[in-house]
């Protein structure tokens, strides 16, 4: 008979699913950067990739905390929004939506991250990791501002241009 499964296993796992995403983000952000039309959107997308680095490296902290080695596991999820992305990319390179597209994308990844964060904080604190939640925490702030700039970025330009109505 298999072992009962914990609140720590399942704080292990997801802790393991979102490490790979934010690795899969990692690569993905440069090419969303190249994408993207606006240069607002471009430093945008960088920006968020050395965030990226910095949540990578607080992740690998927590692993460290648990005694554990970093490493992922396949996060089926962000493979599907990534693609949502790629697909987004290729079907409206060189439109007036584009930026749109590439502005919803990022805001479903950053709600993911967002879920995510939010669970291992709370499971963090039911299983005593206090040295953990700062961690967690500060990379909760950095997606839920992220998702804030997208926002803006969002009614501020990109959504106006992708109204534009098509030339006959």
């Amino acid at each position: 008979m298999a072992a009962t499964k914990t609140l720590d296993d399942l704080f292990l796992d997801t802790l393991k699913d979102i490490y790979f995403a934010e690795k899969q983000i990692l690569r993905a952000l440069p090419k969303m950067a190249r994408a993207a039309q606006s240069e607002e959107g471009k430093a945008g997308f960088l920006q968020h990739r050395d965030e990226t680095q910095g949540q990578i490296e607080r992740l690998e902290q927590v692993f460290e905390l648990l005694g554990k080695a970093a490493r992922g596991k396949t996060c089926e999820a962000i493979q599907g929004i990534i693609a949502e992305g790629e697909e987004i990319m290729e079907e409206f390179k060189g439109s007036p939506a584009l930026d749109a597209g590439l502005i919803s994308s990022a805001q479903a990844v950053e709600h993911y991250e967002i879920a995510r964060y939010g669970t291992l904080i709370e499971w963090a604190g039911q299983l005593g990791l206090a040295d953990a939640v700062p961690l967690l925490q500060a990379n909760l702030q950095e997606e839920e501002a992220t998702d804030q700039k997208l926002t803006q970025l969002a009614k501020a330009s990109a959504n106006d241009k992708a109204k534009a109505k098509k030339s006959a």
